[in-house]
């Protein structure tokens, strides 16, 4: 497996890593798309289903400011190939979205968080942070996932 962060260096408002995974694509599709494996990769998640316009919310460690809770709405979905959803805290609106693409060693995983404002470089910094860590324990679920 190999993380690739793509985000170019002069980027600020979107967030582009990429995934070689050594799983198939329907695999994958569950690790996204399963409410009980989100929660042992991403985060907690509450109210998940996939239907278009669906909103559901995952929960992190609230601090002062913020009760850890991130909103979300389904904003498109092809079935084992992409999903995309809002991601609303109070203090950012973006869209995250995963496309899947078969490869001969698996399956390549694209993120993108998109709409970042330009005065938002600690949340850009945040989530960049986040993601690569979250991306880890993706991959370590789908070592150990049948």
């Amino acid at each position: 497996m190999s993380l690739t962060d793509k985000t170019e260096a002069s980027q600020t408002e979107a967030l582009t890593f990429e995934f070689d995974l050594a799983h198939p694509p329907e695999k994958v599709w569950r690790a996204l798309t399963d409410p009980e494996l989100l929660a042992e990769w991403l985060l907690p998640v509450t109210g998940f289903r996939l239907a278009p316009g669906a909103a559901f919310t995952f929960k992190t460690q609230a601090y002062p400011g913020w009760d850890g809770t991130v909103n979300c709405r389904l904003v498109e979905i092809e079935a084992q190939r992409k999903i995309s959803y809002t991601w609303s805290v109070p203090f950012l609106d973006t869209v995250v979205t995963f496309t899947i693409t078969p490869t001969t060693a698996g399956t390549r995983l694209s993120l993108v968080q998109s709409g970042f404002k330009s005065d938002q470089k600690q949340e850009f910094g945040g989530a960049r942070y986040g993601w690569k860590m979250m991306g880890g324990r993706l991959v370590e679920l789908l070592d150990k996932i049948a």
